[in-house]
């Protein structure tokens, strides 16, 4: 027997934990497809310029960070670097080849606070001078030659960083030449004679009528160092400036000709060449600084300052020391050579780049070369 049929249509069980994961599973696929046509639209690739650019601000970021870490060494440490931003300081040895020797940090805060605007330029200098200044003399225990060698650098803060609450000066010393560009030092600070003095056989360069930084001999230059002489070995005690020049006078003649192998201030002169020769001041006598150089030069025939020379006098040498045509030189005389103060005015501050992150100063490095008598006309170099 047939059972009887139900003339409704069958309803299918609904499921409302389906419907809801469905109704899910897509609001997530289409915010997925959203997502990613958003990204495909607004990805652009970064240009050549762009990258290299950014790239060049985290090395130049990391290279800062490097260099105020070994800027900040403690004292009695040396730093040496060979790239001119110093992006390449690292510590050494003070008794290898050095630029810089750290002797401490001065803090400006008490006389600085949190609103104090950044100080002017003749204001750092004199910081520098004054709290930079008693730091290097405790550190050797004894005076600095304001008119020698080594003269004070100092790492300062730059406007950021003194923004920032920065008020340390970092305080070091330093050889720079009579055109500001730092000599390498091989030895510790306090080991270093002071005396503002070059090895013979050195030749300076002519900037502007002066002395710059050592050159080599066959280009024009203003300078040749001949000889190295001792005060100290004249003198117990500071002589005046004519006594010196008495002394000096018949010393460098007679180091000039071994030098040159034979050839006398007589024969010099008649190439237009005069010998010089430095003079200590009783300040720098009282730093230990008694070593002087004989020198050979020219001068300008009005005395306006050096005249420019090329080639060594020194014997052997490829080619004769003599001035250049393109000035007016003065003829020396033999038997006057001539008096002149070289290796002056080192001051303790001024301004070099030690090329760390925050402003670096050097020190003012100048000989400043000045007739003393005869035929040396004036020729002053002011670092």
């Amino acid at each position: 027997m047939m059972e009887p049929m139900s003339d409704q249509p069958a309803r299918k069980p609904t499921d409302p934990a389906l419907r809801t994961r469905v109704l899910m599973g897509g609001a997530f696929l289409g915010a997925l497809v959203a997502m990613t046509l958003s990204w495909l639209l607004a990805w652009v690739p970064e240009s050549p310029q762009v990258v290299a650019q950014r790239q060049a601000e985290q090395k130049e970021e990391q290279i800062a960070q490097a260099r105020q870490e070994a800027f900040r060494s403690p004292p009695g440490s040396c730093l040496n670097w060979t790239n001119p931003d110093a992006s390449d300081v690292k510590r050494v040895s003070c008794d290898d080849e050095h630029l810089f020797e750290v002797v401490g940090l001065a803090d400006l805060s008490s006389e600085y606070g949190p609103k104090a605007r950044l100080p002017d330029e003749q204001t750092w200098r004199e910081l520098t001078e004054q709290r930079c200044g008693e730091l290097v003399e405790d550190y050797l225990d004894g005076p600095l030659d304001p008119e020698g060698k080594l003269s004070i650098g100092v790492l300062r803060p730059d406007e950021a960083q003194w923004s920032g609450g920065d008020r340390t000066l970092h305080c070091g010393l330093q050889w720079a030449g009579p055109g500001g560009g730092l000599q390498v030092l091989s030895e510790p600070a306090e080991d270093v004679d002071q005396s503002a003095v070059w090895e013979p056989g050195t030749c300076l360069a002519l900037v502007d009528k002066s002395v710059g930084d050592p050159t080599t001999c066959d280009s024009e230059h203003s300078y040749e160092i001949v000889a190295l002489v001792d005060l100290a070995d004249e003198f117990d005690a500071h002589p005046s400036e004519d006594d010196q020049m008495a002394w000096l006078d018949p010393t460098c003649a007679e180091e000039v000709e071994e030098y040159t192998g034979g050839r006398d201030v007589k024969d010099l002169a008649d190439d237009g060449l005069i010998v010089s020769w430095d003079i200590r001041s009783e300040e720098s006598w009282e730093a230990g600084s008694t070593l002087v150089n004989c020198k050979v030069g020219a001068v300008l025939e009005d005395d306006s300052g050096l005249a420019p020379v090329r080639g060594s006098v020194q014997e052997g040498a490829d080619d004769a020391d003599e001035p250049q045509d393109d000035g007016e030189q003065q003829d020396g005389d033999g038997g006057d050579s001539g008096g002149d103060q070289d290796g002056g005015d080192q001051g303790s501050d001024g301004s070099g780049d030690s090329g760390d992150g925050g402003d670096a100063d050097g020190g003012d490095q100048g000989g400043d070369d000045s007739d003393d008598s005869g035929e040396a006309a004036d020729a002053g170099t002011d670092g």
